[in-house]
């Protein structure tokens, strides 16, 4: 019996081939995909606290609010494209004005021409104190002390959870500020942890152009958290957080 080696050669190559396609094919939809349309971020910190955890890994729609340089991470053009406002609420990355290889994600509280001002703890904008009820307290580990934790709802019906650590004493620039006016073309952003985040409040962070925004949050796909993390189970994973969606 004789064997067409010559044939059976060809056929491997090709096999070879076709699974190579598929690999370059898979390669160039996820790029496309991280590029275009959604990119995951992890949080590192503990600023939004009360709706997101350290640990948390979050899908970013990268189309929400258009395209700019700084949703592509490099100087394709200047100013935005298929650009759309964000809305008051929106849980937004963005990159830090004065160091844009940093990105940092918070709520947007103020848009264009809104005043915005902190008084004894409470978030007033344009003049008028915002809704912020009780809703227990927020453990972030076994060993901690219980946080306050209140709900806020914003003139737009928003509603989403805040952490008040140190209760306003007059002093903490935090929770008691001036009259921020927010400018033509910027966003004033708040993290959900009050009293231990840098956002707008801090003249290191300010007012955030709309050129820097790089996505919207949409949904948790993993989180993980330490072993002594109430809410961590198996293998320290949060299992009762993947696939939430943020608010």
């Amino acid at each position: 019996m004789s064997v067409d080696v010559e044939k059976s050669s060809s056929s491997s190559d090709e096999g070879w081939w076709e699974i190579a396609k598929i690999v370059i094919h898979a390669i160039i939809l996820a790029f496309l995909v991280r590029l275009f349309i959604i990119q995951p971020f992890n949080i590192p910190s503990g600023s939004m606290q009360g709706n997101l955890l350290i640990g948390d890994y979050l899908f970013v729609s990268k189309y929400s609010y258009g395209y700019s340089k700084h949703t592509f991470g490099f100087d394709l053009f200047e100013g935005r494209i298929f650009g759309s406002q964000p809305e008051r609420g929106d849980v937004v990355v963005f990159k830090l004005p004065r160091d844009t290889s940093q990105d940092y994600i918070k709520r947007v509280i103020g848009l264009p021409g809104d005043k915005i001002q902190m008084i004894g703890g409470i978030l007033h904008i344009n003049g008028t104190p915002i809704s912020k009820k009780p809703a227990g307290t927020f453990i972030e580990d076994v060993n901690d002390a219980p946080v306050r934790r209140f709900e806020e709802t914003l003139p737009n019906g928003v509603k989403y959870l805040v952490l008040d650590a140190v209760p306003h004493n007059g002093r903490d620039y935090t929770d008691n500020t001036d009259v921020y006016v927010v400018p033509e073309g910027h966003y004033f952003m708040m993290g959900d942890n009050r009293d231990n985040s840098s956002d707008s409040r801090d003249p290191d962070v300010s007012f955030v152009p709309f050129e820097n925004l790089v996505g919207e949050a949409q949904m948790i796909f993993f989180s993980k958290g330490e072993a002594s993390d109430p809410s961590s189970g198996l293998f320290n994973i949060r299992w009762s957080r993947i696939f939430k969606t943020v608010n």
